[in-house]
This record gives C-alpha cells, structure tokens and sequence, in this order.
C-alpha cells in the first residue's frame, strides 16, 4: 500500500488545478453535448479531465487515472486514481451549484482516499480532515424518519418510476440532487440520513465511499457486502438504516405483489 498522506496531497493538487482552470472558463464551455449512452458531457468535463490528469500522471507516474471521460471500458488495474471532472455535468451544464470534482485514489476494487470539491458552493472535503463541525448524531434510526438521497434514476423507466415511488412513500424526505459525489457528503456530514446511488460507477462514488467510510458510516453494496467498485447500486448510512433501505430495495415484504423490479408495486389499478 502506498503512503496515503503523500498520495492525498497529490489529489489535492489536481483538485486545484482543475478548479484553478474552471474558474477562469468561459460559459461557452459548460455548452452541453451527448455522449452515445445519452448522457450529458461538456467541452468543461473533458478539459478539467485532461488538466487533473496531467498533473496525477506527473507526480505519480506508476499510478494509471481512470477518468469518466476517457475509460475505455478495460478492467481496472489493481490500483489506480479514479477521476470524475465534473460530477453533476447536467446541474453544471444549467448554472446550478450542485457539481463537483470527484478524485480518489483505489486499491482492489476498494477506495482508501478521496477529495471532493464543489468550486460553485466554495466547498471541499477530503478524507483525513474533518472540513468543519462534526457530524451531528444519527436523526432517523428508521426509513420513515430518514432524509434520503437518491441519484441515478435517468428518466422514462416504469419500473424505477414505481421502486422510487415505494422507497419515497415510506421516507420522511427524499432529495435528488443530481451528483452521487454530493449526496456522499450529505450523508458524510449528517445533512442526508442515508443516500441511494443506482448504477454507480467507479468515479462517481469512490470518494465520496472513502469519506463517509472515515466518519463512520456504513457503505454497502448489492446483497448487503461492504460496497466495492462495480455493484450496481450503493446505499450509505448508519448501518441499521442503510441495510433497512437496500433491504427495501431489493426484497419486497413477504406475501407482497411485486413487479419485475423486485419491489412491491404501488396498490390501485
């Protein structure tokens, strides 16, 4: 394992070149674009790519970037930085606030450090400092007294239409705000009981996984394992409440009807 304070000031360094170029871009780089997936992508996404990497490739050369937009889809080395330049490109794309660079440094499929900076709101969290007041005490023991995140739910799907519908029926609050890196925060800090990211890639959520983890928050992945890079969905919260919504998520109450999804289906006709 490599020296994780060193490998942290590395990161830390990306992080300010890319926002150093973000603050001075024009407007005319957040115009948006789409990706063959259908996803949005600005010339902002890639030039903040290029300009972290550069500096990643430069400090620590024996350490391949994986970046969201130039993975070629090939399976990750056994360490690597793990790169999202702009988390939320749709928010960022429209002049909302809610985006962020996402930067961690992985191990085996494992996250062990993360910085996340969100230059819009002037804030940034990384692992290994708490970035002010600690977080409060767990609020929502049980989904129905929990705030929860949710991100990844694209648009369109019946099916995810009805599981949100579900898990929003039985939550106090939902909230999606578009950047799976946030909503790790929000749950790192306190402000989210308890976050739902669907289809999470690597880069998405690993630092947002590393930073949660180090407040003592329960990470978990599809089956209720101790989330790693590559499950389909991710659920971090206290660890009662994180598994009573993955539980939720992926097994309805016994007797219950269901849809193909695997969640009891809202009742009426």
């Amino acid at each position: 394992m490599r020296d994780l304070t060193a490998l942290l000031t590395v990161a830390e360094q990306a992080a300010d070149a890319g926002c150093g170029w973000l603050a001075r871009a024009g407007e005319e780089w957040s115009a948006r674009s789409f990706k063959p997936s259908g996803e949005e992508v600005t010339a902002a996404d890639l030039e903040v790519e290029r300009v972290m990497s550069q500096v990643l490739r430069r400090l620590t050369p024996d350490i391949p970037v994986i970046g969201e937009e130039s993975a070629t889809g090939r399976p990750r080395p056994p360490r690597c930085w793990l790169l999202d330049p702009i988390d939320g490109t749709m928010n960022f794309a429209r002049g909302a606030p809610l985006h962020a660079l996402s930067l961690a440094y992985a191990e085996d499929s494992t996250p062990l450090l993360g910085v996340i900076d969100a230059p819009a709101l002037g804030r940034r969290w990384r692992t290994g400092a708490h970035n002010g007041p600690a977080p409060a005490p767990a609020r929502a023991r049980t989904v129905s007294e929990a705030v929860v995140g949710i991100t990844g739910t694209g648009s369109g799907d019946d099916r995810l239409v009805r599981r949100i519908a579900v898990l929003q029926s039985a939550a106090y609050r939902i909230r999606m705000q578009g950047a799976m890196s946030l909503d790790l925060v929000g749950v790192a800090e306190g402000w989210l009981d308890a976050c739902l990211c669907l289809g999470p890639k690597p880069w998405d959520v690993a630092a947002g996984t590393a930073l949660a983890r180090e407040r003592g928050k329960t990470v978990l992945g599809a089956g209720g394992a101790e989330f790693t890079l590559g499950s389909p969905v991710l659920v971090a919260g206290e660890e009662a409440l994180a598994r009573q919504i993955l539980g939720m998520w992926e097994s309805p109450p016994a007797g219950a009807g269901t849809d193909p999804t695997g969640l009891r289906a809202p009742e009426g006709p």
